[in-house]
C-alpha cells in the first residue's frame, strides 16, 4: 500500500513510495473506481463473448469450413486475445494509473499487444484479398484459393507478426535505453525512435491501408459493372448496396482508428500529451477488436442461425455439425 505525503491541503499518493523517482498515483473516489471496473469488464466480456461465438460457429459447423470463414476465424482469434489479455491489462493500467509488474513484463506486454493487433490488421488485408478474387475473378478463386493455402497464409501472418514485433522492440529497446529520459518509476510506456516509427508507419499502416483501399475500390467497380451487364432486379441492387455499405463501415472503422493513432503517436507533442490522451489513442485501436466481429460476422446470414444453435445448446446433439445454416433460395 502506497504512503502519502501532504502538500498543502492535498495528499499525494505514489506508486512506489520508497523509490526516489516514483510516479504519482492518481487517486479516485470509490464510485469512480467501481464504474471504471464495470466499464472495462463489460467491454472485455463482450469482446470475448462475441468473438468466441464466431470461433465456435466456424469451428463446429462443417458448412462454414471455407477459405473466407477460416480468415474470419483467424481474425476472431486475434480479437479474442485482445479481449482476454489486452483490454483487461490496459483497463487496470488506466484504473490504477501505475505499473507494478516491472520493465521486463512491460516489454513483454507491449510485444504481445503489438503482435496480436498486427495479426488482426493483416488478417483484414488477407480478407480483402480473398474478397477481391471472389468478386473480380471467381473462376480463379475456385481453382486457386483453397483451404490448405488459406491455412498457410494465416500461419505465415501470425509468424510474421511475432517476428516483426520482436525485432522492432529489440532494436528500439536498445535505442530507448541509450536515451536520457525523465520517465518516473511506475509507468509502462513505450517510446518509439523516429527511425523505427517511420518503418512501423509504413509496415503497420501505409502498406496495409493502401492494399485494402485499392482492393475494395476494385471490388466496388466490378460489382457495379456486373449489375449493369446482368441488368438484375432491384433485389440484387439492394443486396449490392448492403454489401457496399458493409465494406464502407469496415473501411471507416479501420481508417478512423489507425489514422488517429498514427497521427497522434508521430506528432512532436506526443510525449507531452497527458496519459488520458495517450490511452485514448491506444483504445481507438483496441476497440476494433470489439467491432470486428459485429462487422464481419453479424452481417452474414449464417451467424444468427449458428448463434441460436449454440445458445440453445443444439450443437451438443449428434450430427449437429452438419446442420444447414444458409438460407434457402
Amino acid at each position: 500500500m502506497a504512503f502519502t505525503e501532504v502538500e498543502g491541503y492535498q495528499a499525494v499518493q505514489y506508486c512506489f513510495p520508497l523509490h526516489n523517482s516514483s510516479c504519482v498515483k492518481e487517486v479516485r473516489s470509490r464510485a469512480e473506481n467501481i464504474l471504471m471496473h464495470i466499464f472495462f469488464f463489460s467491454v472485455s466480456a463482450f469482446t470475448v463473448f462475441v468473438n468466441l461465438l464466431v470461433i465456435i460457429s466456424i469451428s463446429h459447423f462443417k458448412q462454414l469450413h471455407t477459405p473466407t470463414n477460416l480468415l474470419i476465424l483467424s481474425l476472431a482469434v486475434a480479437d479474442l486475445l485482445v479481449g482476454i489479455i489486452v483490454i483487461p491489462v490496459e483497463g487496470i493500467k488506466v484504473i490504477e494509473s501505475c505499473w507494478y509488474l516491472g520493465e521486463t513484463m512491460c516489454s513483454v506486454f507491449h510485444g504481445l499487444v503489438f503482435s496480436v493487433i498486427f495479426a488482426s490488421l493483416y488478417n483484414l488485408v488477407i480478407i480483402a484479398v480473398d474478397r477481391y478474387f471472389a468478386v473480380c475473378d471467381p473462376l480463379l478463386y475456385i481453382s486457386k484459393i483453397t483451404i490448405g493455402k488459406t491455412l498457410i497464409s494465416i500461419f505465415l501472418t501470425w509468424i510474421f507478426s511475432f517476428i516483426y514485433n520482436l525485432v522492432i522492440l529489440y532494436f528500439n529497446d536498445n535505442w530507448y535505453r541509450s536515451q536520457v529520459h525523465n520517465n518516473c518509476h511506475g509507468k509502462c510506456v513505450l517510446i518509439i525512435s523516429f527511425t523505427w516509427g517511420i518503418i512501423d508507419l509504413f509496415v503497420s499502416f501505409v502498406a496495409p491501408c493502401s492494399v485494402i483501399i485499392y482492393l475494395y475500390m476494385n471490388i466496388f467497380k466490378v460489382a457495379r459493372i456486373q449489375v449493369k451487364v446482368m441488368n438484375i432486379t432491384t433485389r440484387i441492387k439492394s443486396s449490392e448496396s448492403k454489401a457496399t455499405k458493409t465494406l464502407g463501415v469496415v473501411l471507416l472503422v479501420f481508417l478512423v482508428g489507425w489514422i488517429t493513432y498514427y497521427v497522434g503517436s508521430l506528432s512532436e507533442d506526443y510525449l507531452k500529451h497527458s496519459d488520458v490522451i495517450i490511452a485514448f489513442l491506444s483504445w481507438i485501436v483496441y476497440i476494433n477488436s470489439f467491432l470486428n466481429p459485429l462487422i464481419y460476422a453479424l452481417f452474414y446470414p449464417w451467424f444468427k442461425t449458428a448463434v441460436r444453435h449454440i445458445l440453445t445448446l443444439h450443437i451438443l446433439a449428434p450430427s449437429s455439425s452438419f446442420i444447414n445454416l444458409l438460407p434457402e433460395n
